[in-house]
């Protein structure tokens, strides 16, 4: 609509005045960095706004950290303004005039970044603002923020006389079926338009000039953009995995979302990574046509994706090879950079919704201080070393592996990663105990998924007990982390079994803490809110003092104490109540079960939990694993309520009836083991899990009983964005 979305008041970096120092302990030395004309429009030289960003770039210069500012980031300018208004450059020119007057010390702008991206989709796409939908208003909008860029450039080096441009730009390539071949040979042409305006050469002759003709647009429009050149002094490529298309005239391969077409002929347009065999071309192919079309200096301006850790780790890892590959054949690539310091927000829908939906990016905003990942500790690695190395870089990215394919045959993509010699040798592999139970059988399934080798070792393979069986187990699978999830489980007989349920759940966890420590391996273990006793009435978090109740809860505080005192950097979870999609026997498939069948099902209502859905407890856990987390964490989904009101949510969801949700008091069921009234979980440590809402969503609709189409959709689509 007409509401703006300021990334940096949705990460909180408006309130933080630490956050440059946060950045420079990086090492690395330039950062892109906001000085945006919509957020400074109208404001007097001595207002607060003005008066924050002195400081920041006050702080910047004291640091030696060198910024590139941006004047407008897929914006449209004030209110009084936008990408066809015909004042647009010249007021964006007047801005960055005030900008280098009040900064004459920055030398680095980008004052309109990624022109064509934005044209497209503001005035292409009618995604953004002005919300227009043909091709002569995205030529416009195009020529316009051309304009606005070559006017400002000359603003600021009135005042600065060697001031460079680092013009940004995603170049996303086109690939196609025969057929459409005409149709990805037009779109590979536009894609240079950005750098083919400001170099001049977009005159009669040029495609893009023809075009542009051939819909309405004035020759002197084109001149006016083009004026007398301003060619990048660094040419920007930004790069992200769904840049890259893929054009298919078979459209009913594809789902109707996918389908669309030029006024000529009807096709799908997908990404290329999940519908090409051959995979995307990738950024090396990029920056070298870049390279060879203009042989002006490059840099990866930004290298993101959303999506698990290791995945993030591999796509940083593949963009910096890529670089130096270039490098050692004489390609000058000068910097590649971590985009999305503090994350995403929003990006999911391409900030046509606000959801809430986050993605992570080198720093996690989701704690009280901005924490960081393990992209964190690569950036600081290939900032201050030149490399780094992480277990999880052994192998390949989701984007090379047979089954990236959505639409086609993961045969051909095996022969393609086959015959361009896409070998893995050896990876370092995850140890995971108890693999045969709920818990441990979700690692393996989830690691697999995630590309990550795993070793999964079940109770009668492996018995933690023995010290010696768990170093010879050790050695003959080339941990470099174990994730222990074996463990005796049922609270109500641990009353009558303590030696049983202490020797596996407190020795066990103890002698694989004593055996990581030795050997230098990261360690995750599981402890429960079982713990704590219940006296509180707000949700329990990591500093709490533990006071269990029962034999189970007590064998688990001890175990806590015992792991880190002979691991320090262990990892120690907390969780609560697991429901997932993978077993039968926990509470909500259960009751969901008896539900569909018209079968009433007793529910405790007295006792307050926080439910925990075992995919994003499995996911989360391997991202704070990967991130070298160590420490007491509480992971379960956000909420707490009772068993018969969860009940009564997920049948609500899944279209079942409500009033066979029969709540009781706990004491009625019969239970040896004394419970807490009340053991929700919080933390103080970050909130990284989705919603409870959102978890009883996604579980629902992968279960038969998902009756509601739209949710089924609704789902899909949601978790569609987010892998993407």
């Amino acid at each position: 609509g007409d509401a703006y979305h300021d990334q940096l008041a949705f990460s909180g970096h408006y309130d933080r005045p630490d956050d440059i120092d946060r950045v420079a302990a990086l090492g690395v030395r330039t950062l892109r960095y906001p000085m945006l004309w919509e957020s400074l429009a109208g404001c007097r030289e001595d207002d607060a706004r003005w008066r924050w960003y002195d400081a920041q770039l006050t702080r910047m210069r004291e640091l030696g950290l060198d910024p590139i500012l941006g004047l407008v980031h897929h914006g449209s300018g004030p209110r009084d303004t936008n990408l066809l208004d015909v004042g647009f450059a010249d007021g964006l020119a007047m801005f960055a005039r005030q900008v280098a007057a009040r900064y004459p010390w920055v030398t680095r702008f980008t004052p309109v970044n990624e022109p064509l991206t934005t044209a497209r989709f503001s005035a292409l796409y009618g995604l953004w603002y002005p919300h227009r939908r043909d091709e002569a208003s995205c030529l416009r909008a195009m020529l316009n923020q051309v304009r606005a860029t070559r006017l400002a450039m000359a603003a600021i080096r009135s005042i600065t006389s060697h001031a460079q441009l680092v013009q940004t730009e995603d170049l996303g390539k086109t690939h196609s079926t025969p057929p459409l071949g005409y149709q990805a040979d037009f779109e590979n042409e536009r894609r240079w338009l950005t750098y083919d305006l400001l170099t001049g050469r977009v005159l009669p002759g040029h495609r893009m000039y023809e075009h542009a003709r051939s819909v309405g647009v004035s020759e002197m429009e084109i001149a006016d953009a083009v004026g007398d050149g301003c060619a990048p002094d660094i040419v920007g490529v930004n790069h992200y995995i769904t840049s890259e298309r893929w054009l298919d005239e078979r459209i009913e391969r594809y789902p109707p979302r996918c389908h669309g077409g030029n006024g000529r002929q009807r096709y799908a347009d997908v990404e290329a990574v999940r519908a090409r065999a051959e995979g995307a071309a990738g950024l090396e192919v990029m920056l070298k046509e870049a390279w060879e079309r203009y042989h002006i200096p490059l840099a990866v301006t930004e290298v993101h994706m959303g999506c698990t850790r290791e995945h993030q780790l591999r796509w940083l890892d593949e963009a910096w090879d890529a670089a130096f590959t270039l490098r050692d054949k004489g390609v000058d690539v000068r910097a590649v950079t971590a985009w999305g310091l503090l994350g995403a927000h929003d990006w999911s829908s391409l900030l046509t919704r606000i959801d809430g939906q986050y993605e992570s990016g080198v720093f996690d905003i989701r704690s009280p201080r901005p924490r960081p990942t393990a992209l964190a500790h690569m950036v600081r690695g290939l900032a201050i070393d030149a490399g780094y190395d992480h277990p999880a870089l052994d192998e390949p990215g989701w984007w090379k592996r047979a089954d990236r394919l959505a639409y086609g045959s993961s045969r051909d993509a095996d022969r393609s990663a086959r015959a361009s010699g896409s070998t893995m040798v050896f990876p370092r592999t995850i140890l995971i105990t108890g693999a045969s139970g709920t818990l441990g059988s979700a690692f393996a399934r989830i690691c697999g998924e995630r590309g990550l080798t795993v070793c999964p070792v079940s109770r009668s393979r492996l018995d933690i007990t023995n010290i010696d069986a768990i170093e010879k187990t050790l050695h003959e699978t080339r941990a470099w982390a174990i994730v222990n999830t074996a463990g005796y489980v049922r609270v109500d007989d641990a009353e009558a079994e303590r030696r049983s349920c202490r020797r596996v759940n407190v020795d066990g966890a103890a002698n694989i803490a004593a055996a990581c420590a030795n050997y230098g391996i990261r360690y995750v273990t599981f402890s429960s809110d079982l713990v704590f006793d219940g006296r509180k009435r707000v949700p329990y978090v990591e500093g709490d003092r533990p006071s269990p109740l029962n034999t189970y809860g007590d064998t688990k505080a001890e175990a806590e104490r015992r792991v880190v005192a002979l691991c320090p950097d262990a990892l120690i979870v907390r969780t609560a109540a697991f429901f997932g999609l993978w077993d039968s026997a926990n509470f909500l498939t259960q009751a969901l079960a008896l539900l569909a069948s018209g079968v009433p099902h007793v529910a405790a209502d007295d006792l307050q939990i926080s439910p925990t859905f075992v995919p994003d407890l499995v996911n989360t856990t391997l991202d704070l694993l990967i991130d070298s987390e160590r420490g007491v964490w509480h992971l379960a989904n956000s909420g707490a309520l009772s068993w018969a009101e969860l009940a009564r949510r997920a049948a609500s969801l899944a279209g079942l009836d409500v009033s066979l949700v029969q709540p009781r008091s706990h004491r009625d069921c019969d239970w040896a083991a004394r419970r807490p009234a009340y053991s929700a979980l919080g933390s103080e440590r970050g909130s990284i899990m989705p919603s409870l809402e959102n978890a009883l969503e996604r579980y629902v609709a992968h279960k038969p009983w998902a009756s509601h189409a739209h949710l089924r959709h609704r789902i899909h689509d949601g978790v569609r964005a987010r892998a993407v």
